[in-house]
Protein backbone atom coordinates (compact mmCIF):
# COMPACT_ATOMS: atom_id res chain seq x y z
CA UNK A 1 0.00 0.00 0.00
CA UNK A 2 1.30 3.81 -0.72
CA UNK A 3 1.92 6.20 1.46
CA UNK A 4 -0.70 8.26 2.82
CA UNK A 5 0.28 11.92 2.96
CA UNK A 6 -2.32 14.56 4.15
CA UNK A 7 -1.27 18.34 2.21
CA UNK A 8 -2.43 21.53 4.14
CA UNK A 9 -2.56 24.93 2.39
CA UNK A 10 -5.02 27.78 1.53
CA UNK A 11 -3.67 28.06 -1.80
CA UNK A 12 -5.86 25.52 -3.97
CA UNK A 13 -2.51 26.24 -6.45
CA UNK A 14 0.14 24.56 -3.81
CA UNK A 15 -2.56 22.25 -3.15
CA UNK A 16 -2.87 21.14 -6.60
CA UNK A 17 0.68 21.08 -7.60
CA UNK A 18 1.69 19.12 -4.67
CA UNK A 19 -1.08 16.36 -5.11
CA UNK A 20 0.19 16.16 -8.65
CA UNK A 21 3.96 16.25 -7.87
CA UNK A 22 3.47 13.34 -4.60
CA UNK A 23 1.29 11.41 -6.65
CA UNK A 24 3.87 11.01 -9.01
CA UNK A 25 5.94 9.37 -6.60
CA UNK A 26 3.52 7.16 -5.64
CA UNK A 27 2.09 8.97 -2.79
CA UNK A 28 -1.51 8.26 -1.61
CA UNK A 29 -2.48 12.84 -1.21
CA UNK A 30 -5.34 14.17 0.45
CA UNK A 31 -5.52 17.85 1.21
CA UNK A 32 -7.38 20.25 3.48
CA UNK A 33 -7.67 23.88 2.83
CA UNK A 34 -7.69 25.39 6.57
CA UNK A 35 -6.20 24.22 10.39
CA UNK A 36 -9.47 23.05 11.83
CA UNK A 37 -10.17 20.62 8.72
CA UNK A 38 -6.59 19.41 9.04
CA UNK A 39 -6.99 18.22 12.37
CA UNK A 40 -10.41 16.50 11.83
CA UNK A 41 -9.19 14.57 8.92
CA UNK A 42 -5.86 13.50 10.79
CA UNK A 43 -7.85 11.90 13.56
CA UNK A 44 -10.49 10.14 11.32
CA UNK A 45 -7.82 8.96 8.57
CA UNK A 46 -5.07 9.09 9.91
CA UNK A 47 -1.93 9.80 7.25
CA UNK A 48 1.59 8.83 7.22
CA UNK A 49 3.20 12.27 7.05
CA UNK A 50 1.49 15.34 7.36
CA UNK A 51 2.75 18.24 5.01
CA UNK A 52 1.44 21.99 6.74
CA UNK A 53 1.65 25.32 5.82
CA UNK A 54 2.80 27.88 8.11
CA UNK A 55 0.41 30.53 7.54
CA UNK A 56 -3.17 29.60 6.42
CA UNK A 57 -5.89 31.94 5.63
CA UNK A 58 -7.88 30.61 8.36
CA UNK A 59 -7.14 30.50 12.04
CA UNK A 60 -5.29 28.23 13.46
CA UNK A 61 -2.68 28.49 11.76
CA UNK A 62 0.10 25.93 11.00
CA UNK A 63 2.18 26.74 14.13
CA UNK A 64 -1.45 26.12 16.59
CA UNK A 65 -2.20 23.40 14.47
CA UNK A 66 1.05 21.16 14.70
CA UNK A 67 0.92 22.25 18.79
CA UNK A 68 -2.35 20.70 18.92
CA UNK A 69 -1.67 17.96 17.10
CA UNK A 70 1.51 17.10 19.53
CA UNK A 71 -1.24 17.03 22.28
CA UNK A 72 -2.18 13.49 21.18
CA UNK A 73 -0.24 12.48 18.07
CA UNK A 74 3.42 11.45 16.92
CA UNK A 75 2.53 11.65 13.24
CA UNK A 76 5.80 12.98 11.35
CA UNK A 77 5.04 17.06 10.15
CA UNK A 78 7.08 19.19 7.56
CA UNK A 79 5.98 22.46 7.63
CA UNK A 80 6.17 24.67 5.01
CA UNK A 81 6.73 28.71 4.95
CA UNK A 82 7.66 32.04 2.39
CA UNK A 83 9.75 32.90 5.57
CA UNK A 84 13.37 31.46 5.81
CA UNK A 85 14.14 33.61 8.96
CA UNK A 86 15.69 31.34 12.19
CA UNK A 87 13.37 32.05 14.24
CA UNK A 88 10.46 31.33 12.38
CA UNK A 89 11.76 27.72 11.85
CA UNK A 90 12.60 27.47 15.65
CA UNK A 91 9.39 28.08 16.31
CA UNK A 92 8.09 25.49 13.97
CA UNK A 93 10.47 22.80 15.12
CA UNK A 94 9.52 23.66 18.84
CA UNK A 95 5.91 23.19 17.74
CA UNK A 96 6.83 19.81 17.36
CA UNK A 97 7.13 20.12 13.43
CA UNK A 98 9.82 17.45 12.42
CA UNK A 99 11.33 19.84 9.31
CA UNK A 100 11.01 22.99 7.53
CA UNK A 101 10.90 23.62 3.87
CA UNK A 102 11.32 26.98 2.69
CA UNK A 103 9.27 28.34 -0.55
CA UNK A 104 10.03 27.93 -3.36
CA UNK A 105 10.75 24.30 -3.71
CA UNK A 106 11.70 21.54 -6.20
CA UNK A 107 9.88 18.45 -6.14
CA UNK A 108 12.99 16.35 -5.61
CA UNK A 109 13.57 18.20 -2.51
CA UNK A 110 10.60 17.82 -0.54
CA UNK A 111 10.54 13.85 -1.81
CA UNK A 112 13.98 13.46 -0.24
CA UNK A 113 12.70 15.28 2.89
CA UNK A 114 9.86 12.85 3.02
CA UNK A 115 11.55 10.20 3.05
CA UNK A 116 14.59 11.49 5.49
CA UNK A 117 11.77 12.03 8.23
CA UNK A 118 10.28 8.87 7.49
CA UNK A 119 13.24 6.97 8.08
CA UNK A 120 13.88 9.08 10.99
CA UNK A 121 10.56 7.94 12.88
CA UNK A 122 10.80 4.35 11.84
CA UNK A 123 14.19 3.59 13.25
CA UNK A 124 12.36 5.44 16.46
CA UNK A 125 9.73 3.97 18.58
CA UNK A 126 7.21 1.98 16.93
CA UNK A 127 4.53 4.44 15.89
CA UNK A 128 1.24 4.88 17.66
CA UNK A 129 -2.44 5.60 16.43
CA UNK A 130 -3.96 8.95 17.31
CA UNK A 131 -6.10 9.36 20.30
CA UNK A 132 -7.71 12.42 19.85
CA UNK A 133 -10.78 11.27 22.11
CA UNK A 134 -10.00 10.43 25.69
CA UNK A 135 -12.97 8.24 27.44
CA UNK A 136 -12.85 7.01 31.23
CA UNK A 137 -16.37 6.76 32.68
CA UNK A 138 -18.66 9.69 31.97
CA UNK A 139 -15.74 12.23 31.51
CA UNK A 140 -14.58 12.61 27.73
CA UNK A 141 -11.70 15.03 26.44
CA UNK A 142 -12.02 16.14 22.94
CA UNK A 143 -7.87 16.71 21.95
CA UNK A 144 -9.16 18.24 18.57
CA UNK A 145 -11.65 20.92 19.91
CA UNK A 146 -10.26 21.02 23.55
CA UNK A 147 -13.45 20.04 24.66
CA UNK A 148 -14.07 18.64 28.33
CA UNK A 149 -17.86 16.92 28.86
CA UNK A 150 -19.06 14.91 31.59
CA UNK A 151 -22.46 12.88 31.39
CA UNK A 152 -22.54 14.98 27.91
CA UNK A 153 -22.33 18.33 29.38
CA UNK A 154 -19.38 20.76 28.26
CA UNK A 155 -17.19 21.53 31.48
CA UNK A 156 -15.85 24.93 31.30
CA UNK A 157 -11.85 24.39 31.96
CA UNK A 158 -9.24 27.28 32.15
CA UNK A 159 -6.19 27.37 29.79
CA UNK A 160 -4.03 25.73 32.76
CA UNK A 161 -6.58 23.29 34.03
CA UNK A 162 -7.09 22.25 30.56
CA UNK A 163 -3.14 21.26 29.74
CA UNK A 164 -3.07 20.16 33.38
CA UNK A 165 -5.78 17.49 32.67
CA UNK A 166 -4.87 17.29 29.17
CA UNK A 167 -1.20 16.17 30.46
CA UNK A 168 -2.52 13.95 33.37
CA UNK A 169 -4.97 12.04 30.48
CA UNK A 170 -2.54 11.40 27.93
CA UNK A 171 -0.36 9.36 31.05
CA UNK A 172 -2.95 6.97 31.89
CA UNK A 173 -1.55 4.90 35.02
CA UNK A 174 1.52 6.90 35.18
CA UNK A 175 2.24 8.86 38.69
CA UNK A 176 3.59 12.70 37.26
CA UNK A 177 5.75 14.24 40.44
CA UNK A 178 4.72 17.54 41.16
CA UNK A 179 7.99 19.07 39.53
CA UNK A 180 6.92 17.27 36.37
CA UNK A 181 3.73 18.28 36.09
CA UNK A 182 4.83 22.33 37.29
CA UNK A 183 8.01 22.44 34.54
CA UNK A 184 4.82 21.18 31.71
CA UNK A 185 2.01 23.25 32.49
CA UNK A 186 3.79 26.42 34.40
CA UNK A 187 7.08 26.10 33.12
CA UNK A 188 11.01 25.11 34.65
CA UNK A 189 10.58 28.62 36.94
CA UNK A 190 7.94 27.45 38.80
CA UNK A 191 9.46 24.15 39.83
CA UNK A 192 9.09 24.26 43.58
CA UNK A 193 5.38 25.90 43.92
CA UNK A 194 3.84 22.49 44.33
CA UNK A 195 0.75 24.28 45.61
CA UNK A 196 -0.06 25.54 42.59
CA UNK A 197 -0.68 21.76 41.72
CA UNK A 198 -2.56 20.88 44.44
CA UNK A 199 -4.89 23.96 43.69
CA UNK A 200 -5.36 23.36 40.12
CA UNK A 201 -6.22 19.60 40.93
CA UNK A 202 -8.89 20.24 43.66
CA UNK A 203 -10.55 23.01 41.52
CA UNK A 204 -10.47 20.45 38.27
CA UNK A 205 -12.16 17.53 40.87
CA UNK A 206 -14.84 19.98 41.58
CA UNK A 207 -15.48 20.71 37.86
CA UNK A 208 -15.37 16.94 36.82
CA UNK A 209 -17.59 15.87 39.69
CA UNK A 210 -15.47 13.21 41.19
CA UNK A 211 -17.16 11.60 44.72
CA UNK A 212 -14.96 9.10 46.06
CA UNK A 213 -17.73 8.00 48.39
CA UNK A 214 -19.55 6.82 44.64
CA UNK A 215 -16.19 5.69 43.18
CA UNK A 216 -16.51 8.27 40.50
CA UNK A 217 -12.51 9.34 40.87
CA UNK A 218 -10.43 10.80 37.95
CA UNK A 219 -7.56 11.98 38.76
CA UNK A 220 -5.89 10.02 42.28
CA UNK A 221 -3.31 11.38 44.42
CA UNK A 222 0.15 9.78 45.27
CA UNK A 223 1.30 11.24 49.17
CA UNK A 224 4.59 12.98 48.46
CA UNK A 225 5.25 12.11 45.44
CA UNK A 226 2.31 13.69 42.54
CA UNK A 227 -0.72 12.67 40.74
CA UNK A 228 -1.82 10.15 38.81
CA UNK A 229 -4.77 9.54 36.17
CA UNK A 230 -7.04 6.76 36.50
CA UNK A 231 -6.71 5.59 32.89
CA UNK A 232 -9.58 3.20 31.58
CA UNK A 233 -9.78 1.40 35.26
CA UNK A 234 -11.03 3.59 37.53
CA UNK A 235 -10.29 2.50 41.27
Amino acid sequence: MSLKILVVDDEPQIRKQLSIGLSGYGYTVNTADHGQAALIAIAQHPPDLVILDISLGTPPDGIEVCHRLREWSKIPVIMLSVHNEEKIKVKALNAGADDYLTKPFGMEELHARIQAVLRRITSEQPSVSPKSEIRVGALSIDMINRLVRVDDQEVHLTPKEYELLRLLATHPGKVLTHRVILNAVWGTEYGEMDHYVRVFVNQLRKKLRENPTRNIRYILNEPGIGYRFVGDDPT
